[in-house]
């Protein structure tokens, strides 16, 4: 028995807990995940768009597949199972005409609303269906004697579960009533831009007249969105501005030439600075020469030569006697970096050091002692450079490589390692920016663009193929090693295992390599993707830079930074799965010898109308500043520029596309605003940042 109860015991004991249920969010926490805390945060929550719930249409009149109001009685209402559980109602207008309402999704409280005999309005979707006019899930409310129609237009507001429409219109009437809506804007400006006042702009937004235009309401091409667009381009003009007057006030050293370590690189190089090349150093010689914090991004299409302007670059700051790093997202591309770099520095005599998390333990820690006593010259490495171990003795310049990859909090951190010193900041990112992006979100930054390729690169040669005619391709593979040459196979996933929602199996980096090669045994065959260790992926490819890998199968990890002159051949599998950027980058990655190259992209039957779209702006042009226009107009500036890292605060209103102008008049008015009335500009961004712009440093 004894046994038997300790038995029970120990079982009883084994038994897991339940999970106890995570505390459930509070209200404010679910407005604050709206972004809604202030007064003025509710105030500037706009509209989606609006319901004409001002007017009653009878039931013979509603238009089928428009949005319409009418009124009647319920007749009946019951619960019914075709097919699935559903509340079917049916209304009768005065006229004696019917309306079915059905409600997929009920509660007991949505049976109450229609129940037999209410008289109520309801506001929805009309369609025809076999049991004649119908709205699904319509909006109810009572009707009767006394039950006034709204007098303007009905705003629907960006809600999220656990706030409702009724919750957010109640709180935004509130916020209009108690906040003073005063005007930060001058009338001088508002006069010269024709600008209606804020708080007549805002009250006219929230509570529109009923004939007021929908569409132009809807669409932002109302007059009254014109002044809260323009308010909020000026706001963030002037954040960019003041935090570029901001980092004018500090200090850095000044890296003017001192040795000839520069010109003797110059010398060194097998190649001669393009024309591009030659104007971008003189600009970013010109920052290095100041005393006050450099701040500048280096824009160029993939090979256009970026890596050596780093170089000369971190040149400077050694000869001037000061240390450099030089911080990549990857390891395959901090390492390309690196070995770039030593090739042209170490025989001048510069010490560089490695810095990656792959570095043994003792080879770490010889690293690290480098970059503290000074006895490292430049650093290039990944994020390993930020850790709490990383100390530099006199670091004067931060390169940071395809910049909007890393957090803000990471940029920040490698410009502040330096023990006090504020370091020069220069930037280098392979996707162009478009010039109203640059315009609206870089207006803290100096921008300099390597708009020329090196002589002797050679269009890439676009094609279009459906999946179903992959054996040409293949044969276009063998055609291509049959002459020396090398080949890139992109796949979106490693493993068949991976869970990615999509309506065609997709083809894999691992089971493709397998499949492929016993295809085409006689070809020499190489894998690379983000799983394999560190030591593995550096082995692939040198491999394939050395030309013992004849064609590499690779996930995305080869999107940038990889350079093989002697591949010519690019294909893409599943490309309508990806973006134009990375699109574009991939193709980069061929075209870099004297052969003609060639990009396939495999795509899937049938395509979207967005992957359609995409795969159009990709084969129609090889100039990336028309491939990054065309993207930020197909994603946006948020995912274009990468929202959740990037730290600029995002527009909510204005469209870069269609707002050009608006952005132009901003600019204007911001430097206007500064230079007359400081204070003023002061108080509108505070009204519009609620502190974002602390990050525009990064």
């Amino acid at each position: 028995m004894t046994g038997g109860r300790r038995v029970g015991a120990a079982r009883k004991a084994a038994r897991p807990k339940p999970a106890v249920p995570a505390p459930a969010a509070s209200l404010a926490d679910k407005l604050a995940r709206l972004g809604l805390a202030s007064e003025w945060d509710f105030l500037l929550h706009l509209p989606l768009r609006y319901e004409d719930q001002t007017r009653i249409t009878p039931v013979a009149g509603l238009p089928p597949g428009a949005e319409a109001q009418t009124e009647g009685v319920i007749e009946r209402c019951e619960v019914a199972y075709r097919g699935r559980r559903q509340l079917l109602a049916t209304l009768r207008d005065d006229a004696g005409d019917r309306l079915l309402l059905r409600f997929l999704h009920f509660y007991p409280s949505t049976q109450k609303q229609v129940a037999a005999g209410r008289r109520v309005r309801v506001y929805g979707s009309v369609r025809v269906g076999l049991l004649g006019a119908e709205m699904v899930h319509p909006r109810v409310h009572p009707a009767g004697p006394g039950v006034a129609l709204p007098q303007g237009l009905t705003p629907v507001y960006p809600a999220s579960a656990g706030v409702s429409q009724a919750l957010l219109r109640k709180r935004i009437a509130q916020a209009l009533l108690n906040v003073d809506i005063t005007d930060t804007l001058p009338p001088p400006l508002r006069a010269r831009w024709r600008l209606p006042e804020l708080a007549p702009s805002l009250h006219g937004l929230h509570h529109p007249p009923p004939d007021a235009d929908q569409a132009a309401l809807s669409e932002h091409r109302h007059p009254l969105w014109q002044r809260v667009k323009f308010d909020e381009l000026l706001a963030q003009q002037l954040s960019l501005r003041m935090a570029r007057r901001e980092r004018a006030g500090r200090r850095a050293p000044a890296l003017a030439a001192t040795g000839d370590l520069v010109a003797r690189l110059l010398t060194a190089l097998p190649f001669a600075l393009t024309a591009a090349q030659q104007r971008v150093w003189r600009e970013i010689e010109a920052d290095l020469a100041q005393d006050r914090p450099a701040h500048r991004l280096v824009q160029g299409d993939v090979g256009s030569g970026k890596t050596v302007i780093a170089a000369l670059a971190a040149a400077r700051a050694i000869e001037a006697g000061q240390q450099a790093a030089l911080m990549a997202p990857t390891e395959i591309l901090a390492e390309q970096h690196f070995r770039k770099i030593e090739q042209w520095l170490a025989p001048l005599g510069v010490r560089i050091a490695w810095l990656a998390g792959k570095l043994k333990p003792g080879d770490k820690r010889a690293a690290q002692a480098a970059v503290a006593d000074g006895g490292a010259q430049l650093v290039v490495g990944t994020h390993a450079l930020i850790q709490d171990k990383v100390s530099f003795a006199r670091l004067a310049l931060a390169i940071v490589d395809e910049q909007h990859r890393f957090g803000v909090a990471q940029r920040l951190r490698l410009r502040a390692g330096a023990g006090g010193v504020q370091p020069h900041l220069l930037m280098l990112s392979a996707t162009p920016i478009p010039r109203t992006l640059a315009m609206s979100y870089l207006a803290d930054l100096d921008v300099s663009t390597i708009d020329e390729l090196p002589p002797g690169r050679t269009p890439v040669q676009t094609k279009l193929v459906a999946a179903a005619r992959r054996h040409e391709v293949i044969e276009r593979l063998r055609g291509e090693v049959a002459q020396g040459r090398q080949a890139y196979w992109v796949c979106p996933l490693v493993e068949d295992s991976e869970l990615i929602d999509s309506p065609v199996p997709l083809t894999a980096a691992a089971p493709m390599f397998e499949a492929t090669r016993a295809l085409v045994p006689e070809l020499r065959w190489g894998l690379l993707h983000g799983q394999l260790p560190a030591a593995d992926k550096a082995a692939v490819m040198r491999q394939f830079a050395e030309g013992a890998i004849d064609v590499l199968v690779a996930t995305t990890v080869i999107e940038v930074g990889v350079d093989v002159p002697n591949a010519s051949l690019m294909v893409i599998e599943h490309a309508q799965r990806f973006g134009l950027a990375q699109l574009h980058q991939l193709r980069g990655r061929v075209g870099r010898g004297s052969a003609v190259s060639f990009c396939v992209l495999l795509f899937d039957e049938p395509l979207s109308a967005a992957a359609r779209e995409r795969l159009k702006v990709i084969y129609g042009t090889t100039d990336g500043f028309e491939v990054a226009r065309r993207d930020l107009a197909i994603r946006g500036p948020g995912e274009f520029l990468g929202s959740r890292q990037s730290g600029v605060p995002l527009l909510r209103f204005a469209n870069l596309e269609e707002d050009a102008p608006v952005v132009e008049r901003a600019r204007e008015a911001a430097e206007w605003l500064l230079r007359e009335q400081p204070a003023v500009a002061a108080a509108h961004v505070a009204r519009w940042m609620h502190g974002r712009d602390a990050l525009l440093d990064a």
